[in-house]
């Protein structure tokens, strides 16, 4: 990976180090959901990862600036935070073409409970526009989400493999008409899952009002203008 200040060798240390970091976040949210360790051990992990983020909490890029690893030209944004595989948010989702759409697989631990033993339901919303925004990009489209509903057919059980799916069903000028599913990834033709969704292009005037501000790590202008900005794809 290339830096945009020209630094290869850097970068690639800090997208280790950033990895592995979101790699032991998510193993320590999915423990401090699980523990049943005695409130002193807990104050005591408390107080270990206080003084983890004070060691890397002073130095920090403004919402309005990429990080310094996102390359959006090539769909690459770490921390997005349902693909990202630096945030610990992220399960994360790897995405890839399948077909005429895209598809995903992943298994979800108790930090994304809802009803006992099972996925909330917001969840899937957001794993859903997710998906329906990939479809859009494999499909050399781009948009952001008008209008986003789900069915949910039956609940989804956490620890359980699951597989995801979206295709575009129809484009008109700016507009995409979008379908997504989850499903059990032992049984993917009982859905579980089902999400429509319309995403619009935005006219020049509104992209310029919502990205004007938006920089890339040196401070360069640099608006998402293409559909990998905005969607990361496994590519083959």
């Amino acid at each position: 990976m290339t830096s945009n200040d020209g630094g290869t060798g850097s970068d690639a240390d800090l997208m280790t180090a950033t990895t592995d970091l979101g790699a032991a976040l998510r193993e320590l949210i999915e423990a401090s959901v699980t523990t049943s360790e005695p409130a002193g051990e807990v104050a005591a992990a408390a107080e270990l990862v206080r003084a983890a983020t004070a060691r890397i909490a002073g130095s920090r890029r403004p919402a309005s600036q990429l990080p310094r690893l996102d390359d959006p030209s090539e769909g690459l944004r770490v921390f997005n935070p349902v693909t990202g595989i630096a945030n610990p948010l992220a399960p994360p989702l790897v995405v890839r073409r399948e077909g005429d759409g895209v598809v995903a697989e992943t298994t979800l631990g108790l930090a994304y409970e809802g009803p006992p033993t099972f996925v909330h339901g917001g969840m899937s919303a957001l794993f859903m526009d997710q998906m329906l925004g990939s479809a859009a990009g494999a499909a050399g489209l781009w948009g952001m989400t008008a209008h986003l509903e789900l069915d949910y057919r039956g609940p989804l059980p956490l620890e359980t493999p699951l597989v995801l799916r979206a295709r575009v069903e129809s484009h008109e000028g700016r507009k995409a008409f979008i379908t997504g599913t989850i499903a059990l990834a032992s049984a993917p033709e009982e859905i579980r899952v089902e999400a429509r969704g319309l995403f619009i292009m935005p006219r020049p005037e509104k992209q310029a009002a919502y990205f004007g501000a938006v920089t890339d790590a040196t401070g360069r202008h640099a608006p998402p203008r293409r559909p990998g900005d905005a969607t990361a794809l496994q590519q083959d």
